[in-house]
């Protein structure tokens, strides 16, 4: 049975038609991490199909060619054609063929009416090829990322479907926390092709110290959940396999040589919980779909693509899933930004803009900032924590310690009345529940919005698991600060 479209769903594929009824053959379709790219492809292809037309789609990687065509069969589209060396499928009177970009690279090219290219980002020197070869030919670009240089070269439209902030607010991904370590010396690793040089990364990522300081950070804030670990290379993410194993957690590693049996089995025993921890070199970040709940992010990168990618295989929603937990031991978070707030509202021509239309410099965004009293990443431009409160002010000196790792946040936007009156009914309902003292509510209003509930008039409610996420982080703050405020006081005692 098939699935009804998303409402942003509809609205791409209808702006994806107008685009190619205006003359533009080439849109891009730009739909984050979980916005369904494989169901709006599935629908595109079936109203091509009730036209009598021919579909071919390309995969980037034969890995992901068994897992689309049981896609499409799960969406109705059966008369299904492979291309991909000697697979089973291989059918060339089908109207839809699923084909790998590797094979097409060695074939001649097959006849068809549209082409729907996945990954789109990822350029493959034979679709630019056979773009070139068949202007009049439709071709519809789908990613995540599409902010390759040079892509609008050979695209001639942006069309964004679902941003991941957009996905978020309305719940079809999962909210996000990040928690970052000290970060790591990068002094020197030189930068190659605008990423850091493979080599020189794991060099400085793979130190006894650091891949120990990942597993313990796991342990301390991972909650135990199903989490992907991203390393730099084989020898780094075995390290960090190794280490994983030595503290006694369920572990396996995946890298782009790992049987398809292999992985399967791996992933079977993920969902199951039988492995806690899956360590891999990249080979896991796009066309997966597993319930990963934390990510841990050990391999830095300048790439807001990979970035992106990597960080969206946590987002998917699941039963039970209240949130995502990332573990960034890679600065990436302070140096790129959250994954929020990373957008283009139009493709690269393969030139920088070194300006704007009034001749003026475009800023790059606005990074998070540190708060020096708890050591959390607030968005730039609010001055007071919205962790601790803390609002800092000139001082002569200033002097810095080593913290543990910080919680960072991202854009906090001014709540609506229906959100207010909703915690407040939830935090009524807990003050009753918890026969807590009269007021108790009031001032945890207070705490969250900044204002009293004066003229609120509400009936309690159960909390939700957001609200109920945040009376336990609050509480645990407020236990934290009571166990350092009594070791404080011991010590100046025993002066």
């Amino acid at each position: 049975m098939t699935r009804e479209l998303r409402p942003y769903q509809t609205a791409a594929i209808g702006l994806v038609w107008q685009a190619m009824a205006e003359g533009r053959r080439r849109p891009v379709l730009m739909m984050a991490t979980g916005a369904g790219k494989t169901k709006t492809a599935a629908e595109i292809i079936k109203r091509a199909l009730a036209k009598g037309k021919r579909v071919v789609m390309t995969m980037p990687a034969i890995e992901l060619i068994d897992q689309t065509v049981q896609a499409l069969y799960a969406e109705g589209i059966t008369d299904i054609g492979v291309i991909q060396a000697q697979h089973p499928l291989t059918n060339s009177d089908m109207p839809v063929q699923v084909a790998s970009v590797q094979t097409l690279s060695r074939r001649l090219l097959p006849e068809t009416d549209l082409v729907i290219v996945d990954e789109a980002h990822r350029a493959h020197k034979i679709v630019y090829q056979w773009m070139a070869k068949q202007p009049k030919l439709p071709f519809i670009g789908l990613s995540a990322t599409p902010w390759t240089k040079g892509l609008g070269k050979h695209y001639d439209e942006l069309i964004i479907a679902a941003t991941t902030q957009q996905l978020i607010r309305e719940g079809y991904l999962a909210p996000f926390k990040v928690f970052a370590p000290s970060h790591p010396d990068l002094a020197g690793v030189r930068t190659v092709a605008g990423d850091y040089a493979e080599d020189d990364l794991a060099e400085a990522m793979d130190k006894p110290q650091l891949t120990a300081d990942v597993v313990s950070t796991w342990l301390k804030l991972g909650e135990n959940r199903p989490t992907l670990c991203f390393a730099v290379n084989r020898a780094h993410a075995r390290s960090l396999e190794r280490d994983f194993r030595n503290a006694g957690v369920a572990v396996a590693y995946v890298d782009g040589d790992t049987d398809r049996g292999e992985r399967d089995q791996i992933r079977r025993d993920f969902e199951a919980g039988q492995i806690k921890v899956v360590v891999n070199i990249g080979v896991l970040t796009t066309g997966v779909d597993w319930d990963v709940r934390c990510l841990i992010l050990a391999r830095p990168t300048k790439s807001e693509m990979l970035y992106v990618q990597v960080i969206g295989r946590a987002l998917r929603t699941a039963p039970g899933k209240a949130d995502a937990i990332i573990l960034d031991h890679s600065d990436t978070t302070l140096n790129l930004g959250f994954v929020t707030d990373i957008h283009h509202d139009r493709l690269s021509d393969g030139s920088e803009r070194k300006a704007s239309s009034s001749g003026r410099k475009e800023r790059p965004a606005p990074k998070p900032k540190e708060c020096t009293s708890c050591s959390y990443l607030k968005p730039a431009g609010v001055h007071k924590c919205p962790s601790c409160g803390f609002a800092p002010h000139r001082v002569q000196e200033v002097a810095t310690v080593q913290g543990e790792l910080a919680h960072l946040g991202g854009k906090q936007k001014k709540a609506d009345m229906e959100t207010k009156l909703k915690w407040y009914a939830m935090l009524l309902w807990h003050q009753d529940d918890r026969r807590k003292s009269h007021g108790w509510a009031a001032h945890r209003y207070r705490d969250k919005f900044g204002v009293w509930p004066n003229g609120l008039h509400v009936t309690p409610s159960r909390p939700d698991v957001e609200v109920g996420n945040w009376i336990r982080a609050k509480a645990i703050a407020w236990a934290k600060g009571q166990e350092k405020a009594k070791k404080a006081g011991g010590a100046q005692h025993a002066a």
